[in-house]
């Protein structure tokens, strides 16, 4: 009988072991879930804003729509480069793009300038309207591209860029525009063998 109640004793006692034992499991397989969820969640958000900025670059980027040289002495002084927004891209404001403009001589970054007459030539640019669909977007101070038959003239002045009076006959320059976004667009320019009688050329 005394033994029948030790054995009654122990089995209790392993019962309530396993009961606190099966109890901390819970616990911890919880904790770990909760652990787990938050992890998934972060890396979700994370791969969505990945994803996004991606998307963004590809997508809010500038399309060439023309580049003409202004010929001045037998050179290339200034490139017009005419722009819109490509297919599918949202809003971009020129104000915040930048350019690289390569050339045998060397490579040079230029940013934006409001003020035309007060302009840096050698590392700014100026923006021009050549045709506003939405109305009052592409301005002097914030000049956006915001609708698919926005185009905008992008001034440069090679005379200061490049040296020695512009471009020259035969040359060639590569430019790269990058919006906010992150979108490249790359220009090439090539000047023809002769500009002799020319007053603009296409590049």
């Amino acid at each position: 009988m005394f033994d029948k109640l030790h054995n009654d004793d122990d089995r209790g006692q392993v019962g309530i072991g396993t009961l606190i034992v099966f109890i901390a499991m819970v616990l911890v397989a919880a904790i770990a879930a909760g652990v787990l969820i938050n992890t998934a969640g972060f890396l979700q958000s994370g791969a969505e804003e990945t994803g996004q900025q991606s998307s963004d670059q590809v997508t809010n980027r500038l399309q060439e729509v023309s580049s003409v040289g202004i010929v001045t002495n037998g050179n290339i002084s200034s490139v017009n480069i005419t722009v819109k927004k490509a297919p599918g891209a949202n809003n971009i404001d020129l104000s915040t793009t930048t350019l690289q403009f390569v050339h045998s001589s060397g490579s040079t970054d230029m940013t934006y300038v409001e003020n035309a007459s007060n302009i840096d030539a050698s590392t700014e640019f100026s923006v021009e309207p050549i045709q506003d669909e939405g109305g009052e977007s592409i301005t002097v101070d914030s000049p956006v591209l915001n609708d698919p038959a926005d185009r905008a003239r992008i001034v440069l002045n090679t005379t200061q860029i490049v040296g020695n009076g512009g471009l020259s006959e035969g040359d060639t320059a590569t430019i790269q525009l990058n919006t906010q976004s992150g979108g490249t667009t790359e220009i090439r320019l090539v000047v023809p063998e002769t500009l002799s009688g020319a007053s603009a050329v296409t590049l």
